[in-house]
């Protein structure tokens, strides 16, 4: 029995994941994403009317995954070893095959206008993860639960761009260890 060829839309958004992550937004034209999504030009404009809007929904889809992955490592877990988790999902990251740090800070490197729509979306991301942190850290009754936050995003931020530039394998080791650290026993 033949598997069904994934829709051009699904092709699109899988081919300029894997491009735009592994090159660089600006990098990568469109004419470059639809040869390898092996689809037409005017596919691609009827499911993304701009480039933007397919990195939009890039972005969107990578968030969609690590909201996924962050709700399964921590369900059902006490705070303290929840707010670990979550963490340990950000230091298992940086261990990945063909590792090149995070979308969204790199996609921002890109995108400097805070009004743009591809930043609208990495806001969005970021407003989400410091939200599960503050909530998290409330739950353990730290008592700066937005501080505490802060904290945390910028060791997220500092482990995934330390993960593609230096041992990933102590990168992770050594977020491991500070988030215990920063965590009330």
């Amino acid at each position: 029995m033949r598997t069904a060829e994934p829709h051009p839309k699904d092709r699109l958004l899988a081919t300029a994941a894997r491009l735009f992550y592994a090159e660089g937004i600006h990098a990568v034209g469109v004419e470059r994403l639809v040869s390898e999504a092996a689809v037409t030009r005017a596919t691609f404009y009827r499911h993304y009317p701009t480039k933007d809007d397919l990195v939009a929904a890039y972005l969107a889809e990578t968030s969609r995954q690590i909201r996924a992955a962050v709700d399964a490592a921590r369900a059902g877990k006490p705070p303290r070893e929840a707010l670990a988790e979550t963490m340990a999902v950000v230091g298992d990251a940086t261990c990945g095959e063909d590792f090149r740090g995070c979308q969204f800070l790199n996609a921002a490197a890109e995108y400097p206008d805070p009004a743009n729509r591809v930043r609208r979306v990495i806001d969005d991301h970021r407003q989400w993860f410091f939200g599960v942190l503050r909530d998290q850290a409330a739950d353990l009754g730290h008592p700066e639960p937005d501080h505490a936050a802060r904290v945390l995003v910028l060791l997220r931020d500092g482990a995934l761009h330390g993960g593609e530039l230096d041992d990933a394998a102590k990168v992770r080791t050594t977020l491991r260890r500070a988030v215990d650290d920063f965590l009330p026993a």
